[in-house]
């Protein structure tokens, strides 16, 4: 009967053993007060309160399960977070607008499924100088508020719904990945699909990555919803303390008259660790619009950052940013991606100041 108590005790407890799971709750939350000059319709200057001046601010949940034999369950839920009015970031009603994805991992890589950042962001975003900044970069898309540019942004696709999504890092320093993202469209296996496939390489001090993505847009195959995105990352560690990155995409949409619209975007910079607390990163953004239809002046934007970091602890830094960005032929341009605030000018100006802590 002893021998039975102690069997049935250890019994929870080896299982526990091999099953092992774990859930974190982690966040990172940011605000700065951001001056823009030539914002808005009417060309005023405006100062403001921003969430994410340095990185989207948001907040999580992500876990895994041992399932024995080096396999593993994982899961991911994000959402965004706009600090300055407590509201969520992203669509109306998206709770978890980043991430939510389940999946497996093991020695054949990392399957997920569900909504997740797609293959060509996963690949291209470390050789961005200003790292995963919302505002002042052009590494996911442009701001030219030209015809073309408000329009297509000549950019990548950063996440997606529906997502079905693989990756693996070799022990040679290559790491390859694929998304597929479903359309979900009645009658149609390519309305509204999204797929991408990526290699990157890391020796020593070098690395460098190659991206191609095949976006269908809209509830509809035609031509003007199709467009063609392929990217080559380089970076360079030339010691402990300066790194050098810069990428070239290349941008290919479709137009309903049975030609295309083209535009390369080029950026490069420096990262410097100063000192253990103090960083400096410098950068430059520039769109070559190609191909653009008669009668449309080409923008051909410019975008120049300088950004200092000061960590005042290993989860907690100050920082201080300053962007300008200018355009050709009297078009519209705006420091941020997002067209917020929209520029009315073909220059603008903007700094800001702010805090970011992690946990």
């Amino acid at each position: 009967m002893k021998k039975f108590a102690i069997a049935l005790a250890v019994l929870p407890a080896a299982a526990a053993v091999h099953a092992q799971s774990s859930v974190q709750l982690y966040g990172l939350v940011d605000a700065g007060i951001e001056y823009v000059n030539h914002a808005g319709p009417t060309g005023d200057s405006v100062t403001r309160l921003t969430s994410g001046g340095m990185n989207t601010s948001r907040w999580g949940i992500r876990g895994s399960e041992d399932l024995g034999s080096g396999l593993k369950a994982i899961f991911q839920l994000e959402s965004g977070i706009q600090i300055d009015t407590g509201s969520v970031d992203g669509s109306a009603g998206s709770l978890f607008r980043r991430q939510a994805n389940v999946g497996l991992e093991g020695g054949f890589g990392r399957l997920i499924a569900g909504r997740s950042y797609t293959t060509a962001y996963d690949f291209v975003l470390p050789f961005d100088p200003m790292g995963y900044a919302p505002v002042y970069s052009w590494a996911t898309a442009s701001n030219a508020t030209s015809a073309i540019a408000n329009t297509t942004a000549f950019g990548m696709t950063t996440a997606s719904d529906n997502l079905l999504k693989y990756s693996k890092r070799f022990g040679n320093g290559v790491s390859v990945g694929a998304s597929y993202g479903f359309g979900e469209v009645a009658g149609s296996t390519s309305t509204g699909r999204k797929y991408a496939v990526a290699a990157g390489y890391t020796s020593g001090p070098i690395g460098v990555a190659a991206t191609y993505e095949r976006n269908h847009f809209g509830t509809s195959d035609a031509p003007a919803n199709r467009d063609t995105v392929a990217h080559l990352g380089a970076s360079w560690q030339i010691n402990n303390a300066i790194a050098l990155k810069g990428a070239y995409r290349y941008y290919k949409r479709d137009t309903a008259a049975g030609g295309e619209l083209r535009g390369d975007t080029a950026w490069a910079g420096v990262n410097w660790q100063v000192t253990p607390a103090v960083g400096l990163t410098a950068a430059v953004y520039r769109l070559n619009v190609k191909d653009a239809p008669a009668g449309v002046e080409d923008a051909d934007p410019t975008l120049i950052v300088l950004r200092a970091k000061y960590s005042l602890s290993k989860r907690t830094d100050l920082y201080a940013t300053v962007g300008h960005a200018r355009s050709k032929n009297d078009q519209l341009v705006g420091l941020s991606r997002d067209l917020s605030p929209q520029g009315s000018s073909d220059t603008q100006t903007g700094t800001m100041i702010g805090v970011q802590h992690r946990f």
